[in-house]
């Protein structure tokens, strides 16, 4: 019982961390909501069919589910979102020791990012299924 609270409480504070990211240049968007994805799955089962089945999340966390992948545009948009929002960061922080941890978390995101394949087109989502 305990467990699953707790794992509600992470499954919604990585959501509004995936959530807050979307705006905020140095917080990724993906890994908290796959997290929130994780942690739903296991203590709610509610909120994790809620998360499935909501308009900005259902698609890409059907693409993972099925191929632990990423479709091609919404990789190219993380990646070319998170070169302006680092660079804008970059630009606008004056401390040297930011500026690397800043560009350190940068490259970070990158390789996390561009290493996660793309989907196979040929291969059914759950959300083509409608599942």
């Amino acid at each position: 019982m305990i467990k699953r609270g707790l794992l509600s409480v992470a499954g919604i504070l990585s959501l509004l961390l995936g959530i807050l990211g979307m705006a905020l240049p140095v917080l990724p968007t993906v890994p908290f909501v796959l997290l929130a994805g994780f942690c739903f799955a296991r203590s709610s089962p509610a909120l994790h069919n809620w998360l499935l089945r909501h308009p900005w999340f259902a698609q890409s966390l059907s693409d993972w589910q099925r191929q632990r992948a990423m479709r091609s545009a919404l990789k190219r948009r993380a990646l070319l979102l998170s070169v302006c929002s680092f660079s804008l960061s970059l630009w606008w922080v004056s401390s040297y020791w930011v500026k690397g941890v800043l560009f350190l978390i940068f490259m970070i995101l990158i390789v996390f990012l561009w290493r996660i394949p793309v989907v196979d087109p040929s291969r059914k989502t759950l959300a083509d299924d409608g599942e």
